[in-house]
């Protein structure tokens, strides 16, 4: 008894082990900076919002530094306010020129800044939350890539810059990223195109001649059945007398 009753005891002890290590895991994943799209359709304007969650159990988070990207650039860039941080766009020269839209661009914006005063800094067990709104976005299918710094107090910087490889698992700091889908006119376009190749092809419209011939036969008809029923009811006269 003494021995079943040390093994259910052993048993409920790892249980309770690996729950709060997978508690831990999950807890540690959801840390990171990660960014939210509300959409992601191709050729349209999206709202971002990046959630920085505290990681130092001495320090405080007092600024947050996205990047930009370049070959895939955001022409329109426009920051939401944040209560007790200062927020700074900058402008650059692209590497090499891009058309968007029919236009050529050489210069859009390719970093924000938040920087958080002294009563505003992100403590231990706190986030906040940061937004753009952003626009035009790259053709469906684009990853897009946003590497973030978080800065504390103490001069630590987390980069979270690492591109994540399917198949191979998330890395440790993770790069802030979303992907683009259809727009809502390609998405039309193409399911116009769908229907069409699944509806039949029309019946030929029946020729003139055709429609002349078809009531030349019913007139045929409707005389061949008068002649008929004339020639019965002479018939039937002659017998009855």
């Amino acid at each position: 008894m003494k021995s079943s009753l040390h093994r259910a005891l052993k048993a409920a002890a790892a249980a309770t082990m690996t729950a709060g290590m997978l508690a831990a895991g999950a807890a540690a994943a959801s840390a990171h900076v990660h960014v939210n799209p509300d959409d992601t359709a191709a050729g349209g304007y999206t709202h971002l919002t990046f959630n920085v969650p505290n990681e130092s159990a001495t320090a405080k988070t007092t600024k947050l530094a996205v990047t930009l990207p370049t070959d895939t650039p955001l022409t329109s860039v426009s920051v939401k306010p944040v209560e007790g941080w200062k927020a700074e766009i900058t402008t650059s020269d692209l590497p090499q020129p891009v058309t968007i839209a029919g236009a050529t661009i050489t210069k859009a914006p390719s970093s924000v800044v938040w920087t958080a005063d002294a009563a505003h800094q992100i403590g231990q067990n706190e986030y906040q939350s940061f937004s753009l709104s952003v626009g035009v976005l790259p053709e469906a299918g684009t990853t897009v890539t946003l590497p973030t710094t978080q800065t504390y107090t103490d001069g630590t910087e987390v980069k979270w810059d690492e591109k994540t490889v399917e198949g191979q698992g998330e890395p440790e700091h993770p790069a802030p990223s979303f992907v683009t889908t259809a727009g809502e006119a390609e998405h039309t376009a193409s399911h116009a195109s769908a229907s069409a190749q699944a509806m039949p092809a029309p019946a030929a419209p029946q020729s003139a001649a055709g429609d002349t011939a078809g009531w030349f036969g019913l007139g045929a008809g409707l005389l061949g059945l008068a002649a008929g029923v004339t020639a019965l009811v002479r018939t039937r006269a002659i017998r009855g007398k």
